[in-house]
Formats: structure tokens, C-alpha cells, sequence
């Protein structure tokens, strides 16, 4: 079989083999990994304090909550607009440079943020920024993993987005043990976000049509099937249950478990197993399929048991367990939407996939936010009870083999 190929941002085609297609197609996986790299390095090494910082500038644990889970319901219900676009339009390199040029803006403007309210909005706006380039993001991954296997292919992107997530707390580790304050972190992290928009130009200029490393079948329906709206339904309930790391960096402050250098290593800790996760988990998938989600459901719930107790080692547990079920929800669940999703209709099914994800996310922290400050042992029974859910939906899913 032989491709079209296109090099260098040039209009000539040539013949390409397997093994160069192969080659072609995981540079292309691994360039963009590196984007999502310096992407996360900025944004998660600034996550990883917010939680301590809105605490620090007078927000409660209800709005520590609201924010990271409105921030994140932005992030993933705008995708289902610009995954229309991007399907509507083909602009992947124009929408994915608009979305990381927000991660750009908003970063180091939150050194310069005085009140909770201000961090909010910057936070909401590189969310924003994530929700539009997200879906061109994923259906070009999804195109050039046909080639490699998608559980591979999103398994790397997402290992190399971990490991970026794993070195923006490191350094703002760093910068607290050499007595930086949170400005000085912030400023910091514009260094990774520009690098982001510099490797991602050089990724458009020797991929420009990335598209056509997978062709469209006619004899497909360019139209989501059953058994994808089943399989976001199922993940529907596990993100409501997953709490986010803001409010366990708040838990720590409330409780006087840790400094300000503490937080964003346990932090990293996560991310670290994330990464391992994915591409460990990626492989499993390519072999095994979507049923080995089910061996990681159980496990990953209980993280919320032991992050809110007041043992640092069980807290770091947690975030064992945390970064596994990361590790899967964005390797193996994300690969497994461009299986049900056909070609042409790839970005829009990450649109609706994120969108419903991210609104039963966003429930789910207020709840538990809220929940947080009446009954912490209600709040974590709550959280494990609603990721469990998730568990016969899956096994429904499973089942039905019908379109």
C-alpha cells in the first residue's frame, strides 16, 4: 500500500512504503507529544499551586471547586463547536495555534492577578484555549495512528503531555525552595508555553496535511454510531466522580500538611504515573481492546480514600492511584473514540465525547467542592460511588455490538 506524502511544507507528492509511512506517522505522533509537552509543562505547573493559591487570596473550598470544575466544563463543552469547525473547515493548524496562543497569554498574566477572581478568569481563558485546539488535536492524532495503533499513538501523546505535567510542578518546586513566590512561578512558566507555539510551527511546516495519512471509506456513514453515545454516557459518570487536583492541593492547606513545595511534588508524583500508565496501557489496548479500561475503573476510584486523609504517604498513594486513572482516560478512552468515529466525522465525536465528559466533570467538583467543607467522609463515599457507576455502563457498552 502506498500514501501520498507531502515533506517540508511543500506541494509535491511521492511514493511512500509501509515502513516509511510507519516512520512518517510517528514522527508525527512524537512532534506532536512534544507540543502537548511544553503545552502541559506551563499549564500544570500552574495547576498544580492554584488550589493553594486561591486559598491564599481568600476563595473557600466551594469556589476552589466551582472554579477548577467550571474552568474544565469550558475546557471540554467548547470542544463540540470547535470540533465542527475543524471537521466543517479542515483548518487544523489554524485552530490549534489560536488555542495554544491563549495557553500562551493567560499563563504568566495570573503573576499579575490580585484577587481569586482574576486567577479564575485567566484560568478559564487557557481552558478555553484547550477546548479549541483539543479536537483538531486528537482527530490528527487519530489519523496518523492508523498506522501505529491508536492505543500507541495516544498512549505516547499523552506520556509525553505527562511528562511536561510532571516537570511544570518540578519547577515551580524549585522556585519555592529558592524562595520564589507565586508570581515569580507564574512568570516562569510563559519560558514552556512560547516553546509550545515554536515546536508546533515547525510541526505545520513538515506536516501541513496530516488528514491524509488515513482516507475516508465511502462505504462508511460519516455518522456517530450507538455504542459511542453508550461509551460517553459510561465515562460521563466516571468524570463526575474524579476530583480534581485543586481541591486536594486545598485539602492539604486546610489541614497544614505541607508547605507550598510539597504540593506540586506530590503533584508531579501523578503525573509521573501517568505517563507510565498511558504508554503501558496504550499497548495493552492495541492487543487486548477497551475491556482493559475495566481493570483500571476499580482501582483508580478509590484514589479519593486515601488523597483526603492527613498521612502524607496516603495522600501520595492517592496520587498513585490518581495518575493511573489519568493515565487511562487520556490514553486508552480517547483512542477508543476514534475507533466508534468515522473519519470524517472524528473531531466532531471528540467535540461530543469532551463536552459530555467535561459537564458531569464540572457537576461533579461543584458537588464535591461543596460537599468538602458540610462532610469530608460524605464527599470521598460520594466520589468512589459515582467513578463505580461507571463500571455495568462500561459493561453495557461492551456488550452491544449493534451501530
Amino acid at each position: 500500500m502506498h500514501i501520498r506524502k507531502r515533506v517540508e511544507g511543500g506541494r509535491k507528492s511521492v511514493g511512500a512504503s509501509d515502513s516509511d509511512a510507519l516512520r512518517y506517522a510517528i514522527y508525527f505522533i512524537v512532534l506532536l507529544g512534544t507540543v502537548s509537552l511544553f503545552a502541559d509543562m506551563a499549564y500544570e505547573g500552574a495547576r498544580s499551586i492554584s488550589g493553594s493559591y486561591l486559598r491564599t487570596l481568600g476563595a473557600s473550598s466551594a469556589v476552589v471547586g466551582l472554579v477548577s470544575g467550571f474552568g474544565e466544563l469550558i475546557g471540554y463543552c467548547w470542544r463540540v463547536v470547535s470540533g465542527h469547525v475543524t471537521d466543517r473547515t479542515g483548518r487544523y493548524w489554524a485552530i490549534m495555534m489560536i488555542g495554544y496562543g491563549m495557553n500562551l497569554l493567560a499563563i504568566p498574566m495570573l503573576a499579575l492577578a490580585g484577587d481569586w477572581f482574576s486567577v479564575a478568569l485567566l484560568i478559564m481563558m487557557e481552558r478555553m484555549g484547550k477546548a479549541v485546539r483539543a479536537p483538531a488535536r486528537d482527530a490528527m492524532i487519530s489519523h496518523a495512528a492508523i498506522k501505529t495503533g491508536r492505543g500507541w499513538a495516544f498512549g505516547v501523546q499523552e506520556a509525553l503531555s505527562s511528562v511536561g505535567a510532571m516537570l511544570g510542578p518540578v519547577l515551580m518546586f524549585l522556585v519555592f525552595l529558592c524562595g520564589g513566590t507565586y508570581s515569580t512561578g507564574f512568570l516562569l512558566m510563559s519560558v514552556p508555553a512560547a516553546l509550545t507555539l515554536i515546536v508546533l510551527y515547525v510541526t505545520f511546516r513538515r506536516y501541513p496535511h496530516p488528514q491524509a495519512m488515513e482516507a475516508a471509506s465511502p462505504a462508511v456513514k460519516q455518522v456517530l454510531p450507538r455504542r459511542f453515545w453508550w461509551y460517553a454516557i459510561a465515562a460521563a459518570f466516571l468524570a463526575a466522580g474524579y476530583v480534581d487536583f485543586p481541591l486536594v492541593a486545598y485539602h492539604m492547606e486546610v489541614m497544614s500538611l505541607g508547605t507550598s513545595t510539597l504540593t506540586p511534588l506530590l503533584y508531579a508524583l501523578a503525573m509521573g504515573v501517568d505517563a507510565i500508565s498511558a504508554m503501558l496501557l496504550g499497548k495493552v489496548f492495541d492487543r487486548h481492546g477497551p475491556k482493559v479500561l475495566l481493570g483500571v475503573i476499580v482501582p483508580a476510584a478509590f484514589f479519593p480514600l486515601f488523597a483526603f486523609t492527613s498521612s502524607i504517604s496516603l495522600i501520595a498513594l492517592g496520587m498513585v492511584l490518581f495518575g493511573l486513572g489519568m493515565g487511562a482516560q487520556e490514553s486508552i478512552m480517547r483512542a477508543m473514540v476514534a475507533d466508534l468515529a468515522p473519519v470524517g466525522r472524528r473531531a466532531t465525536a471528540y467535540g461530543y465525547y469532551n463536552t459530555i465528559f467535561g459537564s458531569f466533570w464540572f457537576i461533579g467538583s461543584l458537588v464535591l467542592g461543596t460537599m468538602y467543607d458540610l462532610s469530608l467522609s460524605t464527599m470521598v463515599t460520594i466520589a468512589i460511588g459515582l467513578q463505580l457507576t461507571s463500571l455495568p455502563l462500561f459493561l453495557m457498552f461492551l456488550s452491544d455490538r449493534r451501530k
